[in-house]
């Protein structure tokens, strides 16, 4: 038996304090503070509680279960609409070009921009996979079953969805663009400012940092190399969004210098190739290798099948991604193809 992907319980809380201590620091979405955690767990029972079908301020923490053992070994996470609650601060990385007649010359000043523009948009982060699970495509599940739920659910969505990458953090577990920069105003480290956001949100940064332009040629070269960069673990993750349908507009994080990816909902690849179809029967081997959705709030489920179309029009899935799924002959489930 394989792992499938569910909505998270409040009973996950020691696990997922467990996962966040593995992370390495400057994962602000997953804080190995269980008050947080916990926090984060009664927002999503919230959310799945909740009757109305309108875009709120909400959050989903997704897990990913062994069907086996029933142990937790993933997570992710979707943010309804950020923003709501305090400002969404990002940096913009733009450019002033300037020209003197004098001199006869073009002077071209990169800088960075204080910004909301990301305000009101679907969040997707706190990806983690456990280590020991880095293989047979769980990874991938993980992402896109997020993609898979907001299809499922799709009035409690806007429009435009973002995913930060973690920027580059040094072997002792700071960060050289947090030196650089806003640990000059803020008198803290970053690994503290970190905790604290992570813990109690970003508006001292609302209430501290400088609003004006920021010009790169001012910072040191340490904090200029690693701007709009993810860290070397995030990597794959990038080329991950870049194929889903995700795009690098010049974005980034105010803590770490991370990109800041951004796409449509309806144009990600995951959204715009699911499709509604019916479990016709089961079969024991061969087919083709999707991504099954079935069930809605709390009763999500998303996991990997292989699906052969019947001549009848509904879909024959094999009996080991069933016994994952409740799902009986005549039900209707959401499938996308893994490639």
């Amino acid at each position: 038996m394989g792992f499938f992907m569910r909505t998270a319980r409040t009973d996950d809380l020691q696990t997922l304090y467990e996962m966040a201590k593995l992370t390495g620091g400057g994962f602000t979405n997953l804080p190995a503070d269980k008050k947080a955690l916990a926090e984060k767990l009664e927002r999503t029972e919230q959310a799945l509680a909740r009757a109305g079908e309108t875009v709120e301020d909400e959050l989903i923490v997704m897990v990913l279960e062994n069907g086996q053992t029933g142990q937790v070994r993933g997570t992710c996470q979707i943010f309804s609409k950020v923003g709501e609650s305090w400002p969404f601060y990002s940096y913009r990385l733009g450019a002033l070009t300037q020209q003197s007649r004098e001199l006869a010359r073009t002077f071209r000043a990169e800088m960075l921009s204080l910004t909301t523009d990301l305000e009101g948009a679907t969040e997707v982060g706190g990806l983690f996979l456990h280590p020991r699970e880095r293989a047979e495509g769980l990874g991938l599940l993980l992402a896109r079953s997020r993609y898979l739920y907001i299809c499922k659910h799709r009035q409690r969505f806007g429009d435009r969805i973002i995913a930060e990458l973690r920027g580059v953090i040094d072997e002792a577990g700071g960060s050289p663009f947090w030196d650089g920069l806003a640990g000059r105003f803020f008198g803290m480290s970053f690994q503290e400012a970190d905790e604290f956001n992570a813990i109690n949100g970003n508006q001292f940064i609302a209430d501290l940092m400088p609003k004006t332009p920021i010009y790169t040629a001012m910072l040191n070269e340490s904090a200029r190399s690693v701007i709009g960069m993810p860290h070397p673990n995030g990597k794959a993750a990038m080329r991950m969004l870049e194929t889903e349908g995700f795009s690098n507009p010049g974005y980034i994080d105010i803590f770490d210098g991370g990109p800041t990816m951004v796409g449509q909902i309806n144009s990600l690849k995951t959204v715009a190739g699911a499709r509604d179809v019916i479990l016709g029967a089961a079969h024991d081997d061969g087919g083709t290798k999707v991504l099954v959705a079935t069930g809605r709030l709390a009763e999500f489920r998303c996991a990997y099948g292989f699906a052969i179309e019947r001549d009848d029009g509904t879909i024959s899935l094999d009996k080991r991604s069933l016994d994952l799924l409740p799902l009986e002959p005549g039900q209707t489930f959401t499938m996308v193809e893994r490639a």
